[in-house]
């Protein structure tokens, strides 16, 4: 294919608006760039109406299996007059193309595509197969690669590649905190405040848990050398009627990142140990519940994954990659939990410009991204 046509499919991405929903549009598009070619395996696996999961294999199964992955679904858009250019237009200026998606991650999906028809076009004979995941639901809990990870789609592979933004891809990610999202519920007893003592204030009893919770995870103090330390915050608090009334229900929404130190299951012990020591004690009614937590991504700098990741970026960009970490999630947690054993890394095109009005991909590091991920598909099964 030639630039012109790259970058119209990343455009043509860009403007299907698949905030948080609706990536089956996604799909059919990318669906109908492969269906001209013969011996491609397009596979669609549903999460909800409207939400597809697309899953595209080329090449000999009778070799190893490379995985490159990206979500479909986009964050909102917020107020249009925001945005220099509209959201989803997908409008090239300045050797940018902008719009919502054009950094996270539309391009490193389009990347991905665009270098997987170029070998088609081409008539690359493979060794092995070079398989797509594109994936529903990351941006909301990485649900679209839990389900892919359950039907085996990722089973078995030699490596998989996630084209999330790093940086202008100026990074190469092999390990991740993990992220545990959870809300706890306090159930008291309505009243009169001139009468407090016929209530049960349902704020003092989810406070009582929240001060312990911050006490007792703050044990877990080392800092990873390229993760830094674990982090917990209170993001979300609501309780009460009105202020002459003792509150009878009160929550709160709390985020802890975790390191592949301390693991998920370190966490969840000590909030379940909270949760059972006040619940014993009279008036306090609690419970707990958590939202597609995430373990942390361990990875190993010197794998042949990231080795030959890097002297391929080398080779391509012209530049040395900085090998790193990240502070966020990815649909690398969910995949790493398929059969066999395997690395991830991320590495992919986008600005810094993720969530915001205005995003934007710098379209030579977009085209570069195609040839990186051609290359290290064909380092290992070309």
């Amino acid at each position: 294919m030639n630039k012109d046509a790259k970058i119209e499919i990343l455009q043509k991405m860009i403007q299907i608006p698949s905030v948080n929903d609706n990536e089956a549009a996604v799909a059919d598009y990318i669906a109908s760039l492969f269906a001209p070619y013969p011996n491609v395996e397009i596979e669609r696996l549903t999460y909800a109406p409207h939400r597809d999961n697309l899953v595209i294999t080329i090449g000999s199964d009778q070799g190893p299996r490379i995985g490159l992955a990206g979500h479909m679904d986009v964050v909102a858009a917020g107020p249009e007059e925001d945005w220099l250019y509209p959201p989803f237009s997908g409008t090239v200026a300045d050797n940018k193309l902008y719009g919502r998606g054009a950094s996270d991650m539309k391009s490193g999906l389009a990347a991905i595509v665009s270098a997987m028809l170029d070998l088609l076009e081409a008539g690359t004979q493979l060794k092995g197969q070079i398989r797509l995941l594109a994936t529903v639901g990351e941006e909301t809990g990485e649900y679209g690669a839990a389900q892919l990870t359950q039907a085996g789609y990722a089973d078995h592979l030699a490596a998989l590649v996630i084209a999330e933004p790093s940086t202008d891809m100026s990074e190469l990610v092999y390990t991740s905190r993990g992220v545990i999202d959870y809300q706890v519920t306090s159930i008291g007893k309505g009243a009169h405040s001139a009468r407090p003592w016929q209530g049960i204030n349902a704020i003092d009893n989810l406070l009582d848990f929240y001060h312990l919770a911050k006490e007792r995870l703050s044990q877990f103090d080392h800092a990873d050398p390229v993760l830094g330390s674990v982090t917990h915050e209170i993001t979300k608090i609501t309780g009460g009627e009105q202020v002459n009334s003792i509150p009878a229900r009160a929550s709160y929404l709390g985020n802890i990142r975790t390191l592949p130190e301390y693991p998920n299951k370190f966490f969840y012990a000590e909030l379940e140990q909270i949760l059972n020591e006040l619940n014993a004690k009279d008036g306090y009614s609690l419970s707990l519940s958590y939202s597609f937590p995430e373990e942390p991504i361990v990875g190993q700098p010197d794998s042949e994954l990231v080795q030959q990741a890097a002297a391929i970026y080398q080779n391509v960009f012209g530049k040395p990659v900085k090998i790193t970490g990240s502070l966020g999630a990815n649909d690398g947690a969910e995949f790493l939990q398929a059969k066999g054993d395997f690395n991830s890394i991320v590495c992919g095109p986008g600005s810094y410009t993720s969530h915001q009005p205005d995003e934007y991909v710098e379209l030579s590091i977009y085209l570069k991204a195609i040839e990186f991920y051609k290359a290290l598909a064909l380092k290992f099964v070309g």
